[in-house]
């Protein structure tokens, strides 16, 4: 079988895995809010009902701005992909498996502080840390093999833009792991606002480090095979 026929059968361009990507996030986007449900109180009652329930709209804001920021993360760095083979695809599969469940460990936490148990709070509090952490990881194995696939990239892509992306994923397993950490050993509010934190630092890297001049080095990378 000649190479071309072999490319035909593992490359592609990029429109299916984000079409396939967009649709998955506006279903986790949507199941987000299941969560957010009339409070069951007595006639006269509802103020105090929504007010109680206070707890489910911060976990709903944090988890969809995460989503929102994820979005934008993936957007950026398929802006950059100029073809996806398997191993592209299984990494992107990994990014969307993680993110998918966000919403469960949104109403694990939500449930827990309106039931005012200080134990389950830091169970909850550690097991939403634990989602994000793997949340973390699958950015950085993600990131990992554009790093060594820099054939699969645009050509005008900076060599060492991905290996630098690197480091915002580890930071993120690293941050959400503290999280949990001092959730669990701590306190849960103080987890919670690490929790909340870290999607504004995506957001505002959402476009690389490279805005920031982490790396001003700027080459090009010679004979790039094209898929």
């Amino acid at each position: 079988m000649s190479g071309s026929d072999t490319d035909l059968g593992t490359r592609s361009d990029t429109s299916r895995a984000v079409a396939f990507s967009d649709a998955i996030f506006a279903i986790i986007i949507t199941l987000l809010v299941l969560d957010l449900r009339v409070p069951d109180v007595p006639p006269g009652h509802l103020l105090s009902g929504l007010l109680n329930q206070w707890p489910s709209y911060g976990a709903y804001l944090a988890s969809y701005s995460y989503v929102a920021v994820v979005w934008l993360n993936h957007k950026a760095a398929f802006n950059r992909i100029q073809q996806t083979d398997r191993g592209l695809h299984w990494v992107n599969l990994f990014v969307l498996f993680s993110t998918a469940l966000l919403p469960f460990p949104t109403a694990v936490v939500s449930h827990a502080l309106q039931e005012h148990n200080n134990a389950d709070q830091r169970v909850a509090v550690a097991f939403y840390a634990l989602i994000g952490a793997l949340l973390c990881a699958s950015w950085l194995a993600f990131y990992h093999y554009l790093a060594r696939s820099p054939d699969l990239l645009k050509e005008q892509v900076r060599d060492d833009f991905f290996h630098v992306e690197r480091f915002r994923a580890l930071a993120g397993v690293v941050l959400y792991v503290l999280a949990g950490v001092v959730g669990y050993l701590v306190a849960p509010l103080l987890g919670l606002a690490i929790f909340l934190l870290l999607p504004v630092f995506y957001a505002i890297t959402s476009a690389g480090l490279y805005q920031f001049g982490v790396i001003r080095r700027i080459t090009r990378r010679p004979g790039r095979r094209r898929g």
